[in-house]
């Protein structure tokens, strides 16, 4: 159920979000208010249109999409794991993804940019097999977290031994997806990750009863007449086709799917996973587009791979939440 505080901590972060569209599509070279921005979207034959409506406008989007869906992917493996710092970064999710994408662009394969999706998912997917077959689906889930920092050890393993057959010419582009960025991201490539997104987030929104069941354990979710196996493993491919979705275009951005259902908890003072799960996509969304914007103009005319900043963040957290939770062991 959802408290007139929730309901007021969930405008916060819509207001939040539009926030930082505005910003968005303001700052930056040249600078404009957002009057002038406005108009510059509306009017194609508007100077600016093209900068503002074609360059800045869709990356925006995309941060907005993207770190609702990252969000939503950590909300769904900290649940049905029942394990906070549980995460696509923890678990080899998106260094799966990472290796595919990798390996796409070391060896030049001509692949379409709309079939990009489908190799990250197969990359994520052989280190979610790789993980979920070892360990057995009652397996303890703090034993699932170190299976998967060893997964995902492995694949960044991979991905240094595919960029060193990298040429001179791919390496700097190469080196920039792998660290996540959304610079010179349009339409096209929100395109790509639109059709996934609006598959896999409703489909995660509308697991999110049955997720938070499987937070409180199998026993008691088995009792409230929850399939354990086969929601647990219809949550983990949501989660991995939503971070594979983001990786094909983003590249592996770390470190949102992990922060956003952490941070959910703190702005509603709750553990309650029904609670926190709803608010999570929004803080995700926020979360991201703000680190973008940040990257962007920090020290503009140098700008900063949005992973890089969204790391920067996220350690301090993952440290924090190690501490907590050995405390409470």
């Amino acid at each position: 159920m959802i408290t007139i505080t929730d309901k007021g901590v969930h405008a916060a972060g819509t207001c939040a979000c539009v926030a930082v569209m505005v910003l968005a599509l303001c700052l930056g070279e040249p600078t404009l208010d957002p009057a002038r921005a406005l108009h510059a979207v509306l009017d194609p034959s508007n100077a600016l249109h093209r900068h503002v409506a074609l360059v800045r406008l869709p990356r925006v989007l995309l941060g907005l999409v993207s770190g609702a869906a990252l969000g939503l992917a950590g909300a769904l493996m900290q649940d049905v794991l029942r394990n906070r710092i549980a995460g696509p970064e923890i678990l080899g999710v998106s260094s799966g993804a990472a290796v595919a994408m990798t390996a796409v662009a070391v060896f030049a394969i001509p692949l379409p940019l709309t079939a990009l999706p489908y190799l990250a998912l197969c990359g994520a997917a052989v280190a979610s097999i790789a993980v979920i077959t070892t360990v057995g689906p009652t397996s303890d889930p703090h034993r699932v977290v170190l299976l998967g920092a060893a997964v995902s050890a492995l694949a960044s393993g991979l991905v240094i031994a595919l960029v060193s057959l990298g040429t001179e010419g791919n390496l700097p582009l190469l080196f920039r997806y792998l660290l996540g960025s959304l610079g010179e991201r349009g339409w096209t490539h929100l395109g790509v990750a639109a059709p996934w997104l609006a598959v896999f987030i409703p489909l995660a929104l509308l697991m999110r009863h049955r997720v938070a069941a499987l937070a409180l354990g199998d026993d008691v979710a088995a009792g409230l007449g929850i399939s354990v196996v086969p929601t647990r493993l219809i949550a983990l491919v949501c989660a991995a086709a939503l971070t594979a979705a983001v990786a094909s275009v983003c590249g592996p951005v770390a470190y949102v799917a992990l922060l956003s259902p952490h941070l959910a908890r703190w702005a509603l003072h709750t553990s309650s996973s029904r609670r926190v799960f709803l608010l999570t996509p929004v803080i995700g969304a926020f979360l991201l587009a703000a680190a973008d914007l940040a990257s962007r103009i920090m020290l503009y005319p140098i700008e900063i791979p949005v992973g890089i900043t969204t790391t920067l963040l996220g350690v301090p957290v993952l440290l924090i939440a190690l501490h907590r939770q050995a405390a409470t062991r």
